[in-house]
């Protein structure tokens, strides 16, 4: 179930631990405004939200809801108008600055003169880490994304699925406890994007990290998450908030099963009531 907490709006994922400390994006009243020549564009309108540590939490909702402008409040490439937002309990500038989270974008964006070792290496390369450590953290997320042998290979010498293995490699290489996905494997065909599904939830158990995860994909994000956030149309609201019952250990065959089922039927519902507020 979850739980409110004061303020009684405040939409809250619980926690295993409920101590303040493990919160880690905690979002109060959150407004966001675009000023364009047309006129204001309200991108986010009072997002209240907490995910505590551990959590793996998808984004669902139509093109344009926001869910891609949250998260890029959390990582301070976006600067809200209205509201506050912590992660970690500091300002997402402070928490960017802090290293405190890595970012998988939609594209891999790999440097094509860059191997796939020296594109790993390059937040390590930024942050002043020893030529020892690197390799040794390069090493050690390959075999995480089971590209060992792969770092002297460069981008155009890898398939799609296997250039954002290595994007989500370089997110993992600093080791920040926060990992934001914005919609990686949409581009992908059904195969690969089930394998990296699997592979995801593997790494998160592994690794124990807390993501946020954008998708537009309902199957998605039943299969991935222990928490989904439904999103309405611009300006982008909360609708729902799902909380998973299904093991966190996932083979690919429970999304036949009735548990499954369900949640992507309460996801669509709430998808659909959000056009109709």
């Amino acid at each position: 179930m979850i739980t409110p907490a004061a303020p009684a709006d405040r939409k809250v994922i619980p926690m295993t631990h409920p101590a303040p400390a493990e919160t880690v994006i905690r979002a109060s009243h959150l407004d966001l405004t675009f000023q364009t020549g047309d006129g204001p564009v309200h991108a986010l309108k009072d997002i209240t939200l907490d995910i505590p540590k551990g959590a793996f939490v998808s984004f669902i909702g139509p093109s344009g809801c926001g869910k891609t402008t949250f998260l890029r409040c959390i990582a301070a490439l976006e600067q809200p108008t209205g509201g506050s937002l912590s992660v970690n309990g500091m300002t997402p500038d402070a928490a960017r600055r802090a290293r405190a989270y890595g970012y998988v974008f939609q594209a891999a964006g790999l440097y094509p003169w860059r191997t796939i070792g020296r594109n790993i290496a390059l937040p390590l390369e930024i942050m002043g880490f020893s030529k020892a450590e690197q390799q040794a953290r390069i090493a050690r997320v390959l075999e995480l994304v089971e590209l060992s042998g792969f770092e002297k290979k460069f981008p155009w010498q890898l398939s799609g699925g296997m250039q954002q293995r290595a994007s989500i490699a370089r997110a993992l290489a600093f080791d920040a406890d926060l990992l934001l996905m914005d919609e990686p494997f949409g581009a992908l065909d059904e195969i690969v994007r089930d394998r990296l599904n699997e592979e995801v939830l593997r790494l998160w158990a592994k690794t124990d990290k807390t993501i946020a995860f954008v998708t537009h994909s309902i199957p998605e994000a039943v299969y991935l998450s222990t928490h989904i956030v439904v999103m309405s149309p611009r300006p982008g609201r909360i609708t729902d908030i799902i909380e998973s019952p299904l093991p966190k250990e996932r083979p690919l065959d429970i999304r036949d099963t009735q548990d499954f089922i369900a949640i992507a039927h309460r996801v669509r519902e709430g998808l659909r009531a959000g056009y109709e507020e």
